[in-house]
């Protein structure tokens, strides 16, 4: 599992849902939608309709992965801290039962605001 206490995933920028969608295809349940998706340089962040999917590519080819699902159901608490005119990047904290804090740093032009939403309509 990714050890989110250590590390978070950085410099996240939008991604195409349908690209998500695809690489995802085997993780998917039926029923799953992909509503938004996020990608650093090797890793991924993926809000489904069911769940959080973050990928971390791991390795110098990049064939490991390692897969952590995290469901709406076990976030206790979530904070955004929006981009600033200096820091241009902003940030979404988890807080999850049993798992602890996961931190994703989002890059210029994310709009944090609409993570959030999408966050509360699964967590609220």
């Amino acid at each position: 599992m990714i050890d989110f206490e250590n590390a978070s995933f950085k410099k996240l920028t939008e991604w195409d849902a349908d690209k998500a969608r695809e690489d995802l295809q085997d993780l998917l349940v039926p029923d799953e939608v992909v509503q938004l998706a996020f990608k650093g340089v090797r890793d991924s962040v993926t809000f489904t309709s069911r769940r959080i999917i973050a990928i971390n590519t791991q390795g110098m080819t990049g064939k490991k992965k390692d897969m952590t699902s995290l469901p709406y159901g076990k976030v206790q608490a979530f904070s955004i801290e929006t981009a600033g005119t200096f820091d241009l990047e902003s940030e979404l904290e988890l807080w999850f039962s049993s798992l602890g804090r996961v931190r994703l740093e989002f890059g210029r032009g994310v709009d944090i605001r609409g993570v959030s939403r999408v966050l509360g309509e699964h967590v609220l």
